[in-house]
């Protein structure tokens, strides 16, 4: 889809696929006047099948837009997206644009809700977490008219523009280099993969290769919510009682990574003689640890920079942009928990 496929919808598309005059959509949408329920939700589907958004910019300002790009994105507390927005915020501070964080809980309501309000102030672009999103989000955002780049993920049909790792990639990555150390029986602990897909493709790409390799997972467990390290404590003294016999524990995220390795180092486990480990983002908060934990840099700053570049020059030239592809390619660091092949 190129950028002058997609053009921003009117009252009057939503007036002609709901079969009502523009003037009863706008009262719709702006909840005033006398319409009957069926009328009023009539005109709400079709505008949410259409990915229709108000447009809350007034009178003389109404063809124009902001210069605020919308950064959305499913949390600040997790330490992977502050870096992405200090890449986004290097780039545009030598802009005229200015970045807008809405956060979603990784909740794809949420999302929409989200996507809904910042969209209705026209902002000059969308950056967005991600590549799964509802069929509302997606309608919104293709019908939006302006420069959209999904970001962190290139495993999937991208909307407009895409900047990321292939996760899937990651996983078989990081379980050949287990399987080329010498590890056989291994365990897993991640997020919940309903709710964080990047982890789920790379659990799935590292158990691809486990399995060409003729290795089966030996174990695995999945949490939600609570602190990370304290996680990684519980669920590696949990995995190990359960499944004694285990030589490496891959984990989603550096964080529980950090949590089971100063467990083991408490119970003064070899490693990564007795027992590997890797995590997954490269945190340069954990490179003050007693051991080095391997792990695999998730280009998060450059993700960042790279996404903003395309926000920006499409704002300076929208008459000429085409989608763009970037995929980046993410390193493996050994560190001092997982052996030299």
């Amino acid at each position: 889809m190129t950028n002058q496929d997609r053009h921003p919808l009117t009252l009057r598309d939503v007036s002609e696929a709901a079969g009502v005059s523009e003037m009863t959509v706008s009262r719709v949408l702006r909840n005033k006047g006398d319409v009957s329920d069926g009328t009023r939700q009539r005109v709400l589907e079709a505008a949410k099948r259409l990915g229709y958004v108000p447009n809350k910019i007034a009178g003389a300002l109404a063809s124009q837009r902001v210069n605020l790009v919308a950064v959305i994105i499913p949390s600040m507390s997790n330490m992977v997206f502050p870096e992405v927005m200090t890449g986004i915020s290097q780039v545009l501070e030598e802009t005229s644009l200015q970045p807008v964080v809405g956060l979603t809980g990784y909740r794809p309501e949420k999302e929409e809700k989200v996507l809904y309000e910042m969209l209705s102030w026209r902002p000059s672009g969308v950056i967005i977490a991600g590549m799964e999103h509802s069929d509302a989000s997606r309608a919104m955002l293709r019908a939006s008219g302006i420069p959209v780049v999904e970001i962190m993920d290139v495993d999937g049909t991208p909307i407009d523009s895409v900047v990321g790792i292939s996760h899937r990639r990651a996983g078989q990555q990081m379980a050949q280099a287990i399987v080329r150390a010498g590890y056989r029986r291994i365990g897993f602990m991640g997020t919940k993969m309903p709710l964080d897909h990047r982890a789920r493709k790379r659990f799935e790409g590292f158990t691809e290769a486990l399995a060409k390799a003729g290795i089966e997972m030996a174990d695995h467990e999945f949490y939600s919510g609570g602190s990370a390290l304290l996680k990684g404590r519980e669920m590696t003294a949990e995995m190990l009682r359960r499944t004694p016999d285990l030589d490496f524990l891959y984990y989603s995220n550096d964080m529980i990574g950090a949590g089971g390795l100063l467990y083991l180092l408490e119970k003064g486990v070899d490693i990564p003689g007795e027992i590997g480990l890797a995590g997954f983002n490269g945190v340069e908060l954990l490179q003050g640890l007693p051991r080095e934990l391997a792990t695999m840099d998730a280009c998060r700053l450059e993700i960042g920079r790279r996404a903003a570049e395309i926000i920006a020059a499409r704002a300076d030239h929208p008459e000429a942009a085409e989608p763009v592809r970037i995929a980046l390619e993410p390193t493996i660091s050994l560190g001092d928990t997982l052996r030299r092949s």
